[in-house]
């Protein structure tokens, strides 16, 4: 037990020194006010890599800061209640469960009050509001457009889940199309020309067009505009139903303002992080300003990655080869183990099909949130990775390595018990032997697919790659840029993997070619 705790303190120990990963505070500590935002919805909230402006610092990452109008406000409430504040980064669409789990006690990003979120979760005063505009190339087709009515045929989308999507159907004859994930995919669209335009609220609009010279943003008079209800275009604290800190917020809202939130709001549009504008610079110049700006922030997610893909791997193999081993035991004489032997093989054929069957990004979700919900469980987000990646991959290492095992000549299992040798005995010193070497290429090819599908945790906000690069994206809004890069770590990264285990196996395998003692001797003669 004392050699196990010894492995834990140092394994947390190389995580928060090396990945950046910190240990995070639970939602109910009564000395912390924790928000919820995306910090990458500029100029509400986005990401960036020093504390200038007044950013705070990210929660879980080391030497990450979260900026931006959303942040200011969240400053403000958390003094007004006598808290620390505390920024957790998480998916738009986490932001309710975050809530609804605990794992946060507000949500303050740029979220409007709609009836339909209100049957989920309760809101405070408005700390803003705004109106709607539509984002769309400077120099195409609908740029000119003065009304709604301009814009037939254009094909124009909104971020999923908001109100944004449904006022879509009030352009006449639009194509309208799938609602993207983030704002940053909807910018990546209308820079490729896949949409020609999105929805968006004012100051995301103005933000998107001063950063990036090729789009620009259109505003409508209220009769040529989007028709909407008034708490369509607020924006409010989202908190829990019933939650006694809702009257305590509205009063420290109501000693804001209106002129210092608009000043509030002039300072984050002129303070936030932007891209340079390529024609002066050079794309080689572009390139290098990313690095040069964010490639700390790669770097740390580069680590989690890694992390995560090479720990998941080695535990993933673990669990299949006890799942593997288990399932092609010979059946038991014994009533009551052959019984108890099928009950096991029953719920290992429901886990395997179950993992199998479902996508990495719904389990995730399931099991984040899903266990937040149903036992009060608050899992730290990277350790929730590792969880799920490492069930994922045992699942499927279970099927290899029986497969495996299967593959070994029948004939050693029977000469292994003329010998008089037990099925733990002919299992350990026979077969496992020959099936890790076999299955060493497969082993190699699942430490490449969980380099590449810790992506999809960025569903729980997993500070790894990819959602590092999508945090970079979205303050600099220069896409193809960020993740030509964030792509070219990768395929460093799967190489790199590939490499070391050919060399594992090479090593395995032993010299290519043995001398006969035969031939030594006739040598010497």
């Amino acid at each position: 037990m004392k050699k196990k705790a010894t492995l834990l303190v140092l394994f947390s120990f190389i995580a928060t020194l090396f990945l950046g990963i910190t240990p995070t505070s639970f939602a109910d500590d009564e000395d912390t006010f924790r928000v919820g935002m995306e910090a990458a919805y500029a100029p509400f909230n986005w990401t960036q890599t020093t504390d200038a402006h007044g950013a705070v610092p990210k929660s879980g990452e080391k030497n990450t800061y979260v900026g931006g109008y959303d942040v200011e406000i969240a400053k403000r409430i958390a003094d007004g209640l006598g808290k620390k504040l505390e920024v957790v980064a998480i998916q738009w669409d986490g932001l309710v469960p975050a809530l609804n789990s605990n794992k946060i006690d507000a949500i303050v990003a740029g979220m409007s009050p709609t009836e339909e979120r209100r049957k989920e979760i309760s809101f405070t005063d408005p700390y803003y509001e705004s109106h709607l505009v539509v984002v769309v190339q400077k120099d195409g087709k609908y740029a000119d457009a003065q009304s709604l009515t301009d814009l037939e045929g254009a094909k124009v989308t909104a971020q999923l889940n908001t109100f944004h999507y449904s006022v879509i159907d009030q352009i006449p004859g639009v194509e309208k199309q799938q609602a993207q994930q983030n704002f940053s995919a909807m910018r990546v669209a209308l820079s490729s020309g896949v949409i020609d335009g999105y929805v968006s609220e004012r100051p995301e609009g103005v933000t998107a067009a001063n950063v990036n010279k090729n789009f620009k943003m259109l505003e409508f008079s209220e009769e040529q505009g989007f028709q909407t209800n008034p708490e369509d275009v607020q924006v409010a604290v989202g908190m829990r139903k019933n939650d006694e800190m809702i009257a305590k917020v509205n009063e420290v809202l109501a000693t804001i303002s209106q002129d210092e939130r608009n000043k509030i709001m002039d300072d984050a549009v002129a303070n936030q992080p932007s891209a340079s504008d390529e024609e002066e610079l050079g794309l080689v110049q572009v390139f290098k300003n990313i690095i040069t700006q964010y490639g700390g922030l790669f770097l740390r997610g580069a680590g989690v990655t890694v992390f995560i893909a090479i720990f998941s791997t080695i535990a993933g193999t673990l669990i299949g080869l006890l799942v593997g081993v288990f399932r092609t035991l010979p059946e038991s004489d014994n009533p009551v183990a052959r019984f108890c032997q099928k009950i096991i093989n029953w719920i290992l054929t429901i886990y395997i099909e179950v993992f199998r069957g479902t996508p990495m990004m719904v389990q995730a979700m399931v099991i984040f949130y899903g266990l937040a919900l149903a036992f009060q469980i608050d899992l730290n987000r990277t350790i929730a990775a590792l969880l799920i990646v490492s069930i994922n991959t045992g699942a499927y290492m279970s099927e290899i390595v029986r497969g495996g095992i299967f593959a070994v000549d029948k004939g050693q299992f029977e000469a292994a018990q003329a010998i008089g040798m037990t099925h733990r005995q002919t299992m350990t010193k026979v077969v496992l032997p020959q099936v890790i070497r076999n299955i060493l290429p497969a082993i190699g090819n699942e430490t490449v697919i969980n380099i590449k599908d810790t992506a999809v945790l960025s569903v729980i906000s997993v500070g790894d790659l990819f959602y590092q690069g999508s945090a970079a994206a979205g303050t600099n809004l220069l896409f193809f840029q960020t993740f030509t890069i964030i792509g070219a770590i990768y395929l460093v990264l799967t190489i790199t993997a590939t490499r070391l285990l050919r060399l594992m196996e090479k090593r395995m395998d032993g010299p290519s070619a043995y001398v006969r003692l035969e031939e030594t001797e006739e040598s010497k003669q």
